[in-house]
């Protein structure tokens, strides 16, 4: 068996891995990236291909290197097709906003990282987690057939969501989270089509509901004839057969007459709360390992790249330190709380509230909701109302005014909540009583909605 030793081992080769390893490198540290795929399929991933935040991302792999990826850049808001209701809503969406080829910017990260410093190896799987009493002290797998060891002072969980490094690693003695299941992500399928002739909305990232409750189509145009067209459902819901349901809507819509697919995949992806804790001793986990996207739209590449960086300054901190205590590590937590993890667990109450509405009274309050407040809830996780637009909201939304009641109810647990996570604990010993009080809130949100408990 071949044994490597390196100050940072990093599983996975996706934003939050490449963005971790290339601050890591940058910073002095031996960074190895461990990928399963090889080095041809690298940076192959299913995606959305939206790209929020565009205009403020980590300096560790510089925007320029990644800008040949950015296809279109002139999306400037969402539609969202309600055609039980015969209407299309536009929402704006703020910040810059583009559309990316997901496997040029794959390869791109990949890039950078290496140029930063990384190594990769490629074609290497998993296997197990090296422990020694708490802390970890690598994995072992096989790289391209034969067994292989990484010993490192670090570890980083890149390897996506319900990554299989969380269930080899013993937490009980760690604040990690581990209140996770399989019904708090989110089955997705994708396939990029050409189509003959330019839709009218290569401007707009479109959305659709499907027929069921915690679930969407979306059509996003990577330039005006290749569209990113896909589809998602809870976990918590029914399977969907996802091919055959993206396939006969793509069949209804004229812009799609004589297209041709390009490209197909599937993945899962979460669709919660970012985790509690990400940190254990010698290990951390990011992106989608960690929770760390918005649970409403499942968009989660800033999110993913800021947490990589965040990992990785923690890391160079506690290496140079005391060691890579769970306490070392926490400012990492903290980083990602007071950046968008609050926001993304105020969002998430939404998604709650998703399981519970009918979705046919769900789609009446969206078609009866004002554009800009719908988009404020979206991406900041609260609204506000002045009493004009509510009056006219209220006359609009006529039927619908108990969904509204409840939506408002849920509005205000959300913000509440958000508040809850401005308190983070700075220390791994507050964090207890942290959760105790969220949780208590969370009851509040159960009980309000008519939910199941998500958590």
């Amino acid at each position: 068996m071949t044994t490597h030793e390196y100050d940072v081992v990093v599983v996975g080769a996706g934003t939050a891995g490449c963005y971790a390893a290339a601050t890591a490198a940058r910073a002095g540290l031996d960074v190895v990236v461990v990928e399963r795929k090889d080095e041809s399929e690298a940076g192959h991933i299913a995606c959305g291909d939206a790209l929020k935040g565009a205009d403020a991302f980590p300096d560790s792999i510089p925007k320029s290197q990644i800008q040949s990826s950015f296809t279109n850049t002139g999306v400037d808001h969402g539609r969202f097709e309600l055609p039980q209701h015969d209407t299309v809503l536009d929402i704006p969406i703020p910040g810059e906003l583009a559309v990316i080829d997901r496997w040029e910017y794959g390869r791109r990260i990949i890039e950078g990282a290496s140029t930063a410093g990384a190594e990769f190896h490629y074609d290497t799987v998993v296997q197990a987690v090296l422990q020694d009493g708490a802390r970890v002290t690598g994995v072992r797998g096989i790289r391209k057939g034969d067994p292989v060891t990484y010993e490192a002072d670090v570890t980083v969980d890149a390897a996506g969501a319900l990554s299989i490094l969380q269930d080899k690693v013993d937490f009980e003695n760690a604040t990690f989270d581990t209140n996770v299941s399989y019904s708090q992500f989110c089955s997705a399928y994708r396939e990029i089509v050409e189509v003959p002739e330019e839709v009218e909305w290569d401007d707009a990232l479109v959305f659709k509901p499907t027929q069921r409750a915690a679930g969407y189509l979306w059509y996003f145009p990577r330039t005006s004839t290749t569209i990113n067209a896909g589809l998602g459902f809870q976990m918590t819901e029914e399977p969907m057969k996802l091919v055959e349901d993206l396939r006969r809507d793509l069949q209804n819509r004229p812009e799609f007459r004589g297209a041709k697919v390009k490209d197909k995949l599937g993945a899962a992806l979460p669709t919660r709360r970012p985790y509690d804790s990400a940190v254990a001793p010698g290990f951390v986990a990011v992106g989608d390992a960690a929770g760390h996207v918005n649970p409403t739209t499942g968009g989660g590449i800033a999110g993913a790249a800021y947490a990589g960086t965040y990992a990785a300054e923690a890391i160079v901190d506690a290496i140079s330190g005391d060691g890579p205590t769970e306490a070392a590590l926490w400012e990492y937590n903290e980083r990602v709380m007071d950046h968008f993890g609050g926001r993304y667990a105020g969002l998430d109450v939404y998604n709650v509230l998703s399981t519970a509405v009918d979705v046919d009274d769900l789609m009446g309050l969206l078609a009866a909701l004002p554009g800009e407040k719908l988009a404020e809830a979206l991406y900041s996780g609260s609204t506000s109302m002045s009493f004009g637009l509510k009056l006219k909201s209220a006359v609009k939304s006529f039927g619908y005014w108990g969904t509204i009641l409840d939506f408002y109810r849920t509005k205000q647990l959300a913000e509440e909540l958000i508040d809850r996570y401005e308190a983070y604990p700075s220390d791994p010993s507050g964090l207890a009583a942290w959760q105790e009080n969220r949780d208590s809130l969370m009851e509040r949100v159960y009980e309000t909605t008519g939910a199941e408990p998500k958590y």
